[in-house]
């Protein structure tokens, strides 16, 4: 089934040009602001994992290794359309628009960090596997209706491609034709569980055949290739011609969550076979002769820079009231939670 679904590509591993974008991705001035937001993406990653190791922030979810299925999908996208993504996606989001301190705060746990920039049509990160799916098949059923020129956007990990919601969101979408991209980061492993004990079928892309939907496999660290088949569904979808699935095949390179601990379930060898994005695009600009050292230092100190000022505001910002809790569940609270909500702030906000 491989055979039916190849791998496509822009720039093999070596960072060597294969073919020529459509969309002029792969010039210089593209390619080097790809660099740029992946790099900053990177940075904010590895400061949020010390963070977090320091006791400073909460539970955080890494993505390191799978910046270019994110930047290059998110970059493809018009303002007015809707992102849907799951916990991973934040340094596409990052990338395209949204507030580090946002961020810092919502993986804190303040109920601010979930309230999304007014810049952009995006959803609150999905905790639970694959429900963001069907909602987003919903939304992008809206725009439709309402004759709006916009496209959604939803992604999810192989591991969702195992429960319901992904088969309803993928089934609802094809019998309605809305303009929706269903954007998969197979990074192989769902959590713990690797993907050939997930699922019989040799991709993900080959599930959309079952609701006669187009789809295509990508290399997930191939940011032009990336942002080159977005396009293509986007226009599909925007066009009329209803939903794609995108299956973009990259390695996490570290930890589900840092809660987990990849060493007791993946050899150290595995996934070895991937070169690193960032590793790959910086072939790419020195093969091209567009590579700076001075340039590439510059990007990561004002990076770093910047992440230092977002985790200050952050870490000053006002701590959020416990109490809240309690509201915006109900229109109007039932008398048992008023009780309880009562007793929580008599306690000094201590469940």
């Amino acid at each position: 089934m491989k055979t039916n679904y190849p791998l496509f590509q822009l720039m093999n591993e070596r960072g060597e040009k294969i073919q020529e974008g459509t969309y002029g991705q792969m010039e210089k001035d593209r390619a080097k602001r790809f660099y740029e937001q992946m790099m900053r993406a990177r940075l904010f990653d590895r400061q949020a994992i010390h963070l977090q190791r320091q006791g400073r922030l909460g539970t955080y979810v890494p993505y390191e290794g799978q910046e270019a299925a994110q930047i290059g999908s998110m970059t493809a996208l018009d303002k007015q359309d809707w992102i849907f993504p799951s916990y991973r996606e934040h340094g596409g989001l990052i990338a395209t628009g949204a507030k580090m301190e946002s961020v810092l705060l919502y993986w804190s746990g303040h109920p601010v960090g979930s309230i999304p920039d007014e810049r952009r049509k995006v959803f609150a990160p999905a905790i639970p596997i694959a429900t963001q799916i069907p909602q987003a098949a919903g939304v992008a059923w809206a725009s439709k209706l309402q004759e709006k020129e916009e496209v959604t956007i939803v992604y999810f990990g192989d591991g969702a491609t195992s429960e319901g919601d992904f088969h309803e969101g993928m089934n609802f979408a094809s019998v309605y034709q809305v303009p929706l991209v269903l954007f998969n980061q197979n990074n192989g492993y769902a959590i713990s569980v690797p993907i050939a004990k997930q699922m019989n079928s040799e991709t993900i892309a080959q599930k959309a055949v079952a609701y006669d939907m187009p789809s295509v496999r990508v290399d997930g660290n191939d940011i032009f290739a990336v942002y080159e088949v977005t396009k293509r569904a986007v226009e599909h979808a925007r066009s009329g011609q209803g939903p794609m699935l995108i299956e973009a095949v990259t390695w996490r390179k570290g930890a589900h969550t840092t809660a987990d601990d990849p060493a007791k379930y993946r050899e150290p060898h595995e996934g070895e076979a991937f070169v690193d994005p960032v590793e790959r695009l910086t072939l790419y600009l020195k093969e091209e002769g567009w590579w700076d050292e001075e340039w590439a230092a510059t990007i990561e100190r004002e990076a770093l820079e910047e992440i230092e000022r977002a985790i200050d505001e952050v870490e000053r910002y006002p701590k959020p009231d416990a109490s809240v809790l309690f509201d915006h569940v109900y229109a109007t609270l039932p008398s048992s939670l008023e009780k309880q909500k009562r007793q929580f702030i008599e306690r000094g906000g201590r469940a």
